[in-house]
C-alpha cells in the first residue's frame, strides 16, 4: 500500500511538473521604476550665495538714452579702425593706423582703463567695410572708430554704427554726402570733396587758363562724387566739359579708355581715384595720344607711393594737398613717426595727422564723459559719447584748431595744390 501511494505522489508531482513546463509564463509585475529615477537623497549642498552679474559685466549704475558700455575693472576700452590695410591701397590704411596709434601712445589711458586700438582691414571695398562694421558693432567693449577711411565704405557702415550706437570720426572719407544723411555718430577731420572739386575748378580756370577738360573716375564714391563736383563747378565758370570716363580700379591698361579721352581733345584730364591707378594713367597718356595735355589728381592721388610708381611720367602732374600748420606738435609727431616707423612722415599719404587728430578727439570725449563705478568698473554712455565728439570746440590738434559743426564737419586744414617738378612734389604757383 505504501509503495503504491508512494508512486502515485510521486507521478502526480511528475504531472504538476509537465503541466507548469507547458504554461505560458507569467507576466512578471512592473516594478515601479522612479519617475526619472527616484534621486536618492541628496546630502544637502553648502548653501550658495544668490548668484550675481557676470563679472565680466558689471550693471551699469549710469543710464543713457543709447545704452551705456561696461568696461569691468581689469578690462580694456576698445577704439577700432577699420580700412584698406592690404591691396593696392593699403597705404592709405597704413599710414593713419599710425597716426592713430601715435596719438593713443600719448593718451593711453581713461580713467585707469587701458585704451586698446583694434584695426581691421576693408580693403577700401564697401561689402568689406559693411562687414567689419558688423563685426565692430558685435563688440560690447568697442566706443568708438577712428573711420573708415574711404568714402564708399564710409557710407556703407553709417546705418551699422547709427544703429550699434557707436560714434565715429573718420580722418578721410570725403564725400560732400555723408554729413548730409543725418547721422548723429558720424564726423569727420578731412575738408569735403564739395570744397576740393571747385577749388580745383577755380584754379585750373583762373590759374591754369584751360578751358577744356574731360573728367575720369574710379566709379567709386569718392572719385565719381568728385570729379562730378569739380565737372559742374567748371562749368559754372564758363568752362568745358568735354567729356567723362570711368576705368576698373586695379587694372594695369588703360590704354581703351585713355584713346577715348584723346578723341576728345581736352586740354586737360581731371581725375577722382587714389594713387595707383593715377600712376597707371599717367604712364600711358603719351601712347595714347594725349601727350601734353595736363593730368590734374586729387588728395587720392597725392604722396610719395605715386612718384614712385609713375616715375618719370609723373612730370608736371597736380595733385591736391592738406597742408599741415608747422607747429611744435607737428613737428615731435614727424620725429616720432620716423623713429617708431622707418617711413618719413608724408610718404605714404597725407593722412596720418588725420588719424592722429581722429584718435584724440575721440580720446579727449571718453575723458568728459566715462564713468568709474562704485563697483570699480567703467560705465561709458554711448549718446553721451557720441555728442561729446560733436560738441568738439577748439580742439588743438595736429591739423589745426578743430571744431565741429552740427552735423560733424569738423575739418581745420585747408587746400593747397601741388606739382611734380623734378621728380618732388612742389607747391603749385
Amino acid at each position: 500500500m505504501k509503495r503504491r501511494m508512494l508512486l502515485f505522489g510521486t507521478l502526480l508531482v511528475i504531472a504538476g511538473l509537465l503541466l507548469s513546463s507547458c504554461a505560458p509564463a507569467a507576466t512578471p509585475t512592473p516594478t515601479a521604476a522612479p519617475a526619472t529615477e527616484a534621486a536618492p537623497t541628496a546630502t544637502p549642498a553648502p548653501a550658495q550665495a544668490e548668484p550675481t552679474a557676470t563679472p565680466a559685466q558689471p550693471a551699469a549704475q549710469v543710464t543713457d538714452e543709447w545704452g551705456v558700455v561696461v568696461i569691468p575693472a581689469g578690462k580694456t576700452i576698445k577704439i577700432g579702425l577699420a580700412g584698406p590695410l592690404t591691396g593696392d591701397y593699403a597705404n592709405f590704411g597704413i599710414d593713419i593706423s599710425r597716426g592713430a596709434e601715435l596719438a593713443l601712445e600719448e593718451h593711453p589711458e581713461i580713467k585707469g582703463f587701458k585704451v586698446e586700438f583694434v584695426t581691421q582691414d576693408t580693403q577700401g571695398s564697401p561689402e568689406q567695410g559693411a562687414a567689419v562694421a558688423n563685426k565692430f558693432a558685435s563688440d560690447p567693449q568697442m566706443v568708438g572708430i577712428v573711420g573708415h577711411i574711404f568714402s564708399g565704405e564710409t557710407e556703407a557702415s553709417i546705418p551699422i554704427y547709427e544703429k550699434a550706437g557707436i560714434v565715429m570720426v573718420s580722418p578721410s572719407a570725403t564725400n560732400p554726402t555723408l554729413t548730409e544723411l543725418g547721422s548723429k555718430v558720424f564726423n569727420r577731420v578731412a575738408f569735403t570733396d564739395k570744397m576740393q572739386g571747385e577749388f580745383a575748378a577755380k584754379y585750373i580756370y583762373e590759374k591754369l587758363g584751360v578751358r577744356k577738360v574731360v573728367t575720369m573716375h574710379d566709379g567709386g564714391a569718392y572719385g565719381q562724387g568728385l570729379a562730378g563736383v569739380m565737372a559742374e563747378a567748371f562749368k559754372a565758370l564758363g568752362g568745358e566739359v568735354l567729356g567723362t570716363q570711368a576705368i576698373t580700379p586695379g587694372e594695369t591698361d588703360y590704354s581703351a579708355p585713355l584713346a577715348a579721352v584723346a578723341a576728345l581733345g581736352p586740354e586737360l584730364i581731371y581725375f577722382g581715384g587714389y594713387d595707383t591707378d593715377a600712376a597707371v594713367l599717367v604712364s600711358q597718356m603719351e601712347s595714347a595720344g594725349l601727350k601734353g595735355v595736363i593730368f590734374f589728381g586729387c588728395d587720392g592721388t597725392y604722396g610719395e607711393n605715386y612718384l614712385k610708381l609713375a616715375g618719370k611720367a609723373a612730370e608736371g602732374t597736380y595733385s591736391t594737398y592738406v597742408p599741415i600748420p608747422e607747429s611744435e606738435a607737428f613737428e615731435k609727431f614727424r620725429a616720432r613717426y620716423k623713429e617708431r616707423y622707418g617711413d618719413e612722415q608724408g610718404k605714404l599719404s597725407p593722412f596720418s595727422p588725420h588719424g592722429h587728430d581722429a584718435m584724440a578727439i575721440i580720446l579727449a570725449a571718453l575723458e568728459k564723459v566715462a564713468v568709474v563705478q562704485a563697483d570699480g568698473s567703467l560705465a561709458i554712455p554711448r549718446k553721451a559719447l557720441a555728442d561729446a565728439v560733436r560738441a568738439t570746440k577748439d580742439f588743438p590738434g595736429l591739423t589745426g584748431t578743430i571744431t565741429c559743426s552740427e552735423v560733424g564737419e569738423c575739418a581745420a586744414a585747408s587746400i593747397q595744390f601741388m606739382v611734380v617738378k623734378d621728380g618732388k612734389w612742389v607747391v603749385a604757383e
